[in-house]
């Protein structure tokens, strides 16, 4: 169990296995729950209603990043033996890290995906879970074929193949997370305009969402490994600054947005990687407030929750929201923490 997450029961009934357009419900109108910092009071009410808890002044940041469909289905040549690829992080324009789900494979082996794609094993994962591959192609043509060949992660609460689509935030333009930056689902363009309309600032970074599960438990899971590529524009750090300065209030909408955000003002880079893991008795120095979704029992997103609000008011108001049969994962209902 990861230093500050949380333990509790999540009956399977509540995880959301269908985007909301397929349970008859706008992705905007999903439900939220608000917690106070202070006090942990929990309101409940509809994500539609965001601009409610924003005020005027306020800068609302969102992670651009577009998820891309990182299972590919190949073939290892030498063995003509059937192989899933699970990318992980890209490293330059055609090298990735991957998981290669398979045992055994060996550095120098080629994988075939298609007639127009082929990948070598640069190496293998030795004692870690990742290997790092290289492709035939590189830049936008390995996109090309990602997108042609390729679908999305799904985990085993989600039974159905849902098409890409449904993995992708309305405002994601930068391709290169293997999973949907899930906080920034809910948004419409509707409601953007709403926001705007009411005088919050709104302000993107990238952060390229990496693989968070290896298929084993076995392995370290731990936030700490994980690197994940960011961007943060000019113009969203001078938003930011001078919003601090004013006294309103930066509300990050996602836990990438915190990690890219607290790195770059801990760094002072704006562009690079970043591995920082947030968790209680850290000092949040960009953030006041987030808007996320339900994080499943230990999961290493709930330590960073409790940066926000304390750890036994966080658990009070998860046990609400399970006997409130609030629904989890990235299809499920919003968490905003002001």
């Amino acid at each position: 169990m990861i230093a500050g997450s949380l333990t509790f029961n999540l009956p399977p009934s509540l995880n959301a296995a269908a985007p909301p357009e397929r349970r008859g419900l706008r992705r905007d109108h999903v439900r939220m729950m608000v917690l106070s910092k202070e006090t942990g009071y929990a309101c409940h009410d509809s994500f539609y209603n965001l601009d409610h808890y924003l005020n005027k002044g306020d800068v609302l940041v969102l992670n651009s990043s577009r998820t891309i469909p990182a299972i590919l289905h190949g073939r290892l040549l030498s063995r003509n033996e059937e192989v899933e690829i699970r990318l992980a992080g890209k490293i330059d324009d055609s090298r990735w890290y991957a998981l290669v789900v398979c045992p055994s494979v060996q550095t120098g082996e080629t994988i075939w995906f298609s007639s127009q794609l082929e990948a070598v094993v640069e190496q293998d994962a030795g004692e870690t879970p990742l290997s790092v591959i290289c492709f035939s192609k590189s830049g936008t043509s390995l996109f090309d074929e990602i997108y042609s060949l390729g679908e999305p992660i799904r985990y085993e609460y989600i039974e159905t193949p849902w098409s890409l689509d449904y993995y992708q935030t309305v405002f994601a333009s930068h391709p290169g997370s293997v999973e949907m930056p899930s906080a920034g689902r809910a948004f419409s363009w509707e409601l953007l305009f709403k926001l705007r309309r009411k005088g919050v600032k709104i302000a993107f970074i990238q952060l390229h969402t990496g693989l968070s599960y290896f298929l084993d438990d076995n392995y370290d899971h731990h936030p700490s490994k994980n690197k994940e590529e960011y961007a943060i524009p000019s113009e969203t750090l001078t938003a930011i600054k001078e919003v601090k300065k004013s006294g309103k209030r930066v509300i990050a909408a996602g836990t990438t947005v915190v990690r890219a955000l607290e790195t770059a003002m801990a760094t002072g880079q704006t562009n690079g990687w970043t591995n920082l893991f947030v968790h209680p008795g850290y000092e949040l120095k960009a953030v006041d407030g987030i808007l996320t979704g339900l994080h499943e029992p230990e999961a290493s997103h709930l330590a960073m929750l409790s940066v926000f609000i304390p750890q036994d008011k966080l658990y009070s108001a998860y046990m609400d929201a399970v006997e409130a049969k609030y629904l989890w994962h990235e299809f499920g209902d919003m968490n905003l923490i002001l």
